[in-house]
């Protein structure tokens, strides 16, 4: 099948052969059909399988076959800036030339420039749903317009905590309107599901394992040495564009001061950090300006950044699913990557599982140089080093009692 078999508007195709597409993906070729013919749909489809545009090609053709109408016509909701952000620039690429007006709405920076677009008027809203509430309570935004509600990484707004918030947005929408609802499971998003799609159709692609392309390694370690062991992996000097994940905002934080201080070019991502910083972040790893970024699972899901050579697991994640989410940011498109996951004895577990998910061992090796055998040297906290400081500080000195 080609793009050219589906009933797209011709500028859509010329935009479609300018960006080098011909072949729809398996997620594409069984939901722009049905999305074209105006049915409800509910897609499993992980990140990185072409799902953004089989939402974004009907909305596109949907906009010009009925131009002319105002105020929002189709709302994409998704859980994180990165994540809006990409989804706006793939609108501008696939909408090129035809005067479609795409406004972002996220939180995390100030509200001037979003009123500012809302004011002017928008085809189609991309956000998450905080801003959006808040957009809507201060009256930039109306929906009485719309046509189309989609629901992108449906189970990641889930665990986020967005229901409450997602279901307050849907009681503001008109009850006629197609709803098109993606989600890497759909085990978690039935029941919502039920509550905001109408006859939907399921679309489902094989769940999404590790390509082959990906060559996993464990390295089995103690938690004093896995800077060190990172420090080594880093000074091959081919992996020049190696993406970390750690488990929580404050570890992120600390490594990426520890990799500064090593003289290793590193940004960090994570929730905390400001709009701006986070896109600066991006943009200096997309260009090659940073070697290394270090990231929580913020990233692990909606960041596309090709030629990533190593992605790192400094921590192992919480859930096996985001094992599979973080190792594939390497390999995209069938290139061939790396990913590597730094293992302490308390991490166990959670190996066997995700290896249960693989349905296979994977290699272990050490780092040539290492002593693994060096033990852990305490260092004191901030807090212990106050207290040691005020207990010194109200004891009387020797010289004093002489």
């Amino acid at each position: 099948m080609q793009f050219s078999d589906f009933d797209l508007d011709q500028r859509l195709q010329e935009n479609l052969r300018a960006m080098g597409f011909a072949e729809p993906t398996p997620i594409q070729s069984e939901a722009i059909p049905r999305a074209l013919e105006g049915r409800d749909i509910l897609g499993s489809a992980e990140t990185g399988t072409g799902k953004t545009a089989a939402f974004l090609l009907p909305i596109l053709q949907r906009l010009l076959a009925a131009p002319g109408r105002h105020g929002p016509r189709a709302l994409v909701l998704v859980p994180t800036r990165e994540l809006a952000l990409q989804v706006s620039e793939h609108a501008a690429q696939l909408g090129r030339g035809l005067s479609v007006r795409v406004v972002t709405v996220y939180g995390g920076v100030g509200y001037r420039e979003q009123d500012a677009a809302l004011k002017r008027g928008a085809d189609i809203v991309i956000a998450t749903p905080g801003r959006l509430l808040d957009q809507v309570a201060r009256r930039h935004v109306a929906f009485a317009a719309l046509e189309v509600l989609v629901l992108d990484e449906a189970d990641r707004m889930l665990d986020f905590g967005f229901l409450p918030d997602i279901r307050r947005i849907v009681r503001l929408l008109p009850q006629e309107r197609q709803t098109l609802l993606f989600s890497a499971t759909l085990g978690p998003i039935v029941s919502l599901a039920r509550e905001v799609t109408r006859e939907a159709v399921r679309v489902e692609v094989a769940e999404a394992v590790t390509p082959e392309a990906i060559a996993q390694v464990l390295y089995p370690v103690p938690e004093h040495l896995k800077l060190d062991l990172l420090q080594r992996l880093l000074a091959d000097a081919r992996l020049d564009s190696v993406l970390v994940f750690t488990r929580t905002k404050q570890r992120a934080d600390r490594l990426v001061a520890d990799l500064q201080r090593a003289k290793i070019p590193a940004a960090v991502i994570h929730g905390e950090r400001s709009q701006v910083e986070r896109v600066s972040a991006l943009e200096a790893f997309r260009r090659g300006r940073t070697r290394v970024l270090v990231a929580t699972d913020i990233a692990a899901r909606g960041l596309d950044v090709e030629g990533i050579a190593l992605v790192v697991n400094y921590d192992v994640p919480t859930h096996p699913e985001d094992y599979v989410h973080r190792i594939g940011r390497t390999g995209r498109a069938t290139a061939a990557g790396q990913a590597c996951t730094l293992v302490t004895r308390e991490d166990e577990r959670m190996i066997h599982r995700i290896e249960y998910i693989l349905q296979r061992k994977l290699e272990r090796r050490q780092v040539e140089g290492l002593d693994y055998r060096r033990p852990a040297v305490h260092m004191p906290t901030p807090e212990e080093i106050r207290r040691y400081v005020e207990a010194n500080r109200r004891r009387p000195s020797p010289a004093a009692n002489a």
